[in-house]
This record gives C-alpha cells, structure tokens and sequence, in this order.
C-alpha cells in the first residue's frame, strides 16, 4: 500500500508513465473517445502533482476544457494540503475511503488483528471527508467518492449530498438502493 507506487512512482519511472500517457491519446485522438480523460492516484505531494503535470506536458496531454485532469484523495497529506493541491490544477478529486480511512485511522482492514478499528463513520475519518468535499465545491472542483463505504454505509451517502459531493461510486448491488437514497436526500435538501 505504501510502496512504489501512484504519482511518485510516475515521477521516479516516466518511461512507463508515458506509454501509458501515450495509450491515453491514441485513445482520446485516433480512436475519437474523448471522454476519457486522467486521475492521479496516490499524490503524496503538491510537488509531485506538479511533477506530474509536467510530465504530461511533455507527452503532449494538458489539461483544457476537454481532457480532464482527476486526483485521487487517499492521503491525509491531500486532505491538510488540499487547497494547494487545487491551486496547481486540477478538476475533480475522488475521494478513495478504504485508503484515506486506513491512513487516517493507522489500520489495515485486510489484516485481521486490527481490522476492528477500521471504520469509515469515525468522526476523524468523516472530518476528512467533509472537508475535502466542501473545500472542493468551494472552489469549483468537482468531488467523488469511491470505495466500499458509500456503498455500506447510507448515512454516509446522505453526509455526503448534504455537504455537496458531486457523485459517488458504489458496488453493483447497492446501485438501485443508493439512487433511490441520492434522490430522497436531495429533495430534502431542496425543500428545506
């Protein structure tokens, strides 16, 4: 989890960083799909993010109006330094529960003698979350949420619209019910 890996490990070895960069345009480019656009995991760093832009740079990918640049929030460092993340650039973020929450809360859910303690409603855990979300939508960046807990957990999912996320990524069998949920909730939030 915390090995060579994400932004650091694009910037460390940027050959292989740009095949796949070099993948993302023949895509985007020759095969007319440009809807897809690019996330960041595992940014460490504001100076890695940058890094990494400029990597992209030079492989020809910037960020515009039509190719998006994403950023994964995994990190309590992309949490305490998210606005400067913002200021370098970026359009959206997705907020990865399962790793911030092991980060923020210093467990290991896959490792059963502390996986107790792994627990995503924590309030230092749902503090992280509620401030990325709404310092996002502070600054018109577009906010997601990944991971298990939106799908386990729909008091999360009513946090979540309330403080203004823009979607939410859940398992297949929690689709209908979390729909069903985001437009309860946010009819309450319309008629208060």
């Amino acid at each position: 989890m915390l090995g060579f890996r994400g932004a650091f490990r694009y910037v460390h070895d940027p050959e292989v960083f740009k095949l796949e960069l070099e993948a993302i345009k023949h895509v985007r480019n020759k095969l007319g799909h440009k809807n897809l656009h690019i996330m960041i995991p595992f940014v460490r760093t504001v100076e890695e993010l940058v890094a990494v832009k400029k990597i992209m740079t030079e492989a020809g990918l910037e960020r515009s109006n039509s190719f998006k640049l994403w950023m994964m929030v995994e990190i309590p460092s992309n949490v305490i330094m998210f606005e400067k993340f913002i200021e370098v650039g970026i359009d959206g973020v997705s907020i990865g529960s399962n790793d911030l929450t092991m980060l923020v809360m210093g467990t290991d859910r896959d490792n059963s003698e502390v996986a107790s303690e792994f627990n995503e409603m924590y309030p230092a855990a749902l503090w992280a979350f509620e401030h990325v979300v709404k310092t996002a939508q502070k600054h018109g960046v577009t906010s997601s949420m990944c991971g298990q807990a939106v799908s386990t957990y729909p008091e999360l999912v009513r946090k979540l619209v309330s403080w203004g996320v823009t979607s939410v990524s859940v398992s297949p069998d929690a689709i209908e019910n979390t729909r069903k949920l985001l437009i309860q909730t946010e009819k309450e939030l319309l008629n208060r």
